[in-house]
């Protein structure tokens, strides 16, 4: 039996609703119902940040999913006066951090990661570590785990704004942006954390079962004569294509790695369906697709080896 549970939590925007009626369903099922209590890191990137936050603070999943429903349009709300200022979204970021920052607020008052309940771990990117000796940008990675150059003492809100701010949705926080521009699939990174033999307890590889869920994938391919593509053709399709590409060779070496004793559920929507980070329009749809999805191959696989 595994003694080292990872529950690893992708970005998404307001596709992190999907994640929260998943595993309400998941946490529904007879003989999964400590699915999170058993879990000893929960890790995330951007709204996977958010939701691992709250539930390692002991948070109900049907207050986070009301959470997504009932603010997220407020979130991810943009004036026609906002779009004028700037020039149609070509300048600034597409949404004031303010309706967000008061949302974690109520969520995770002044909660620090210390006094967080479980093991977390948040991929966020510093844009100036400020380092006198070698001074550049680079991921940073928030972690509550006891020992060296643990953030223990950070607020867990403060943390929730950093993975959130997604470039050109939202402007950066104290100078971090959102771990999904390298980990938008934080599982290897959750991985590697929990093998880090400078914190104690470390478990063996073989005792670690990993977890991880997506947000929805939509089909995408490029065909024709793309290999003359300047800036102006590719600048569209290739924030989606390095998005998807860490997540997806973060599911490679998580699967080469551990085996069977890894397992990811990553919906993929019907072709054609696109839903953006900010789609708040698509909520109701979301949630038919979260509530009808087919879970049976990760009850049967978490029974087996949670």
């Amino acid at each position: 039996m595994p003694t080292y549970r990872i529950i690893s939590l992708d970005g998404g925007g307001i596709r992190g609703l999907m994640t929260a009626i998943i595993l309400q369903r998941l946490t529904a099922t007879p003989g999964l119902e400590r699915l999170l209590d058993g879990a000893d890191l929960l890790a995330g990137t951007s709204t996977g940040g958010l939701l691992a936050l709250g539930l390692a603070k002991g948070l109900d999943l049907e207050l986070l999913r009301r959470t997504y429903v009932e603010k997220g349009p407020r979130i991810f709300d943009d004036s026609w006066l906002d779009d004028v200022m700037d020039l149609g979204k070509l300048r600034g970021a597409d949404y004031s951090i303010t309706n967000l920052k008061r949302e974690l607020q109520t969520l995770l008052g002044d909660t620090t990661l210390d006094q967080l309940h479980k093991r977390v771990l948040i991929t966020t990117f510093d844009l100036d570590n400020e380092d006198p000796r070698r001074r550049t940008w680079k991921p940073k990675l928030f972690h509550n785990f006891p020992g060296p150059n643990s953030d223990g003492a950070h607020l867990a809100r403060n943390v929730a704004l950093y993975t959130s701010a997604a470039p050109t949705y939202f402007p950066s926080v104290d100078g971090y942006i959102d771990g999904g521009v390298y980990a938008a699939n934080p599982a290897m990174c959750a991985l590697a954390q929990s093998l880090d033999r400078r914190y104690s307890p470390t478990p063996l590889l073989d005792e670690v079962v990993l977890l991880s869920l997506g947000t929805g994938t939509s089909l995408n391919y490029i065909k024709g004569a793309v290999h003359n593509w300047g800036y102006v053709q590719w600048i569209k399709p290739l924030v989606s294509i390095m998005l998807d590409g860490t997540a997806g060779i973060a599911d490679y070496q998580c699967q080469q790695i551990m085996g069977d004793r890894y397992h990811r559920l990553a919906p993929v929507f019907p072709r054609g369906m696109s839903i953006p980070m900010d789609g708040v329009d698509r909520i109701p749809y979301m949630t038919d697709y979260a509530q009808s999805l087919d879970l049976s191959a990760t009850i049967d696989w978490l029974k087996a080896t949670w």
